[in-house]
């Protein structure tokens, strides 16, 4: 017997729930080539696949289908299905980096979901303005500036990205949603950080830690542990900061994830830098190199070595310290890394004028008579590197770019394939622009009118012309689509404030998705590396050799 479309269809679904998306991509696929005369399952169908292949990173098919679910739900009227859709488009157009846009979309989800009471639709629409905000400020913030001291466009958009997450914490509390209640807790403290709110990041974060142990979510909770460590170190709160990252050190070990134990052994090591306890830097700093060689993350390796070779230097032993200085600035080479090319020959110069004129930087100590062993770190500390006025001159440097929760998107639990709602994440983005800008473009001449010629070819999957479909079923669901332009036809304001936002860029439509982050996979999202660094120069300057004056 031949499969139904929803029976592929649940099928595809079941396998996207359990993180098989190449596979529930080809169910889907087959679904829609069977085909179905059910437009919520086809609606469904889109909406699934479009995050399907998000997940697959192919966000220009991601966006197609999200583009085919907004015109299906548009043309019959399913405000409920509009609201959704939007709501995907806005994170699509959030992933793109076209913020006004993202933002227009998401006040479409809201007012839809206002208009019909829906309050977890309202929820949802508040969490994703405060994620497109969030986005759109740590976007233009990465300028050396401290959180707190950025440019007034950018704490504009963290203000309201803030106030966005405090009204949706306002709903989730009253709809008893503990889950929701935590992921807006940890993206409220991870942008309260980034207005320099510190207080009030170590308080949300508390409570983002709080309902992760509530619901046993140990990824969750370390999470929370290493946001609330970043904030105790701009608190100046070291040890406090350690324990922390202790504790996210243990979680890492209990879910055997080796990339995470390195970012926390990394974290380790600098924040006991930071407390002058070399001796413990050099040993996690050692653990965290251990792992990034056996997972081949050059990059993590490089910033191991970097770190070793401040700590070693720190406690006088300046042998270990050029081995490590070399070694950075091979992988530096190696891995195109400028800055760290620049900072790692600057290091060795300073340790050749340390060590001696004589010594040669295409010799190293190690190659020419000695073996490192890093079991002996030296014992001389100097204890006055840090003072008060360096300290806060290098935290104002310190920066941050965390939102781990924020990759949490609100499900609604709904098991039911031809619920609106997909059944995993909704926050589905993608970059391909084409499909969208077809849709704007419709939207500006008599739209509905050429979707009447053909309805058929535009929503891939609706089976209006079947051999198996009587006449009066045929002309039920043609009825159904190619309503009245009154009925059905989206509102010009909408579309008209999309393309407004658009403006010049219609030109320019194929849009790259974002790049792929430089850091390596056992490198933290906080980075301590620019306070660490200048934590050294204080220190080399004092360890200087001053050269014979000539006579």
């Amino acid at each position: 017997m031949e499969a139904s479309c929803l029976d592929l269809a649940l099928e595809g679904e079941r396998l996207c729930k359990v993180g098989d998306y190449s596979a529930g991509v080809s169910f889907f696929e087959a679904a829609m080539q069977v085909g179905t005369e059910d437009l919520q399952v086809l609606s469904a169908v889109y909406s699934q696949l479009g995050n399907a292949y998000f997940h697959l990173h192919d966000y220009s098919k991601a966006l197609e289908f999200h583009h085919h679910d907004l015109t299906l739900t548009r043309t019959t009227g399913d405000r409920l299905g509009e609201a959704k859709a939007s709501g995907n488009l806005g994170n699509t157009l959030k992933v793109l980096g076209r913020f006004d846009e993202a933002v227009v979309c998401c006040q479409r989800h809201l007012d839809i979901a206002r208009e019909l009471g829906d309050k977890v639709g309202q929820a949802r629409a508040l969490y994703n303005f405060g994620n497109v905000y969030h986005a759109k400020g740590k976007s233009i913030c990465w300028s050396g500036a401290e959180p707190g001291d950025f440019p007034e466009e950018v704490i504009t958009a963290l203000r309201k990205a803030a106030e966005y997450y405090e009204a949706n914490l306002c709903i989730v509390k009253e709809l008893g949603d503990r889950a929701a209640q935590g992921r807006t807790y940890g993206n409220l403290g991870n942008t309260y950080y980034l207005l320099g709110n510190f207080r009030d990041a170590v308080a949300s974060h508390e409570q983002r830690l709080l309902i992760a142990k509530e619901f046993g979510d140990r990824s969750a909770e370390r999470r929370a542990y290493c946001n609330l460590g970043n904030a105790c170190i701009f608190l100046g709160e070291f040890e406090r900061a350690a324990e922390h990252y202790r504790k996210a050190l243990q979680l890492a070990r209990q879910l055997k994830d080796l990339a995470v134990e390195a970012q926390a052994c990394y974290s380790l090591g600098n924040t006991y830098t930071l407390l002058q306890d070399y001796e413990r830097a050099i040993d996690y700093h050692l653990k965290h190199l251990i792992i990034a060689q056996d997972l081949n993350d050059r990059i993590g390796e490089g910033r191991a070595c970097w770190s070793l070779g401040n700590a070693h230097t720190a406690l006088g032993n300046h042998d270990q310290a050029m081995h490590f200085a070399e070694k950075h600035l091979e992988i530096a080479k190696e891995t195109g890394d400028r800055s760290g090319e620049l900072t790692a020959r600057m290091n060795v110069s300073d340790l050749q004028m340390v060590l001696g004129l004589s010594y040669s930087t295409d010799n190293s100590v190690l190659s020419e008579n000695k073996e490192i062993d890093y079991n002996l770190h030296g014992t001389q500390i100097h204890t006055d590197v840090l003072g008060d006025e360096g300290f806060f001159d290098l935290l104002s440097r310190f920066q941050s770019n965390r939102m781990d929760d924020q990759r949490f998107a609100i499900q609604d639990g709904r098991t039911e394939l031809v619920s609106v709602y997909p059944a995993f994440s909704e926050s589905a983005a993608s970059p391909g622009q084409e499909p969208f800008l077809r849709l704007l473009a419709s939207a500006q001449g008599r739209r509905l009118d050429e979707q009447r010629a053909g309805t058929g070819n535009s929503l891939p999957g609706l089976r209006t012309l079947s051999e198996h479909s009587s006449t009066s079923s045929r002309q039920m669901i043609l009825s159904q689509v190619m309503a009245s332009t009154d009925a059905t036809e989206p509102d010009d304001q909408f579309f008209d404030m999309l393309v407004k936002c658009q403006g010049s860029r219609l030109d320019d439509q194929r849009c790259a998705p974002p790049p792929p982050s430089s850091r390596g996979p056992t490198v933290p999202d906080e980075d301590f590396f620019s306070l660490i660094m200048r934590s050294q120069a204080k220190r080399m300057d004092e360890q200087r050799v001053s050269l014979p004056s000539c006579r």
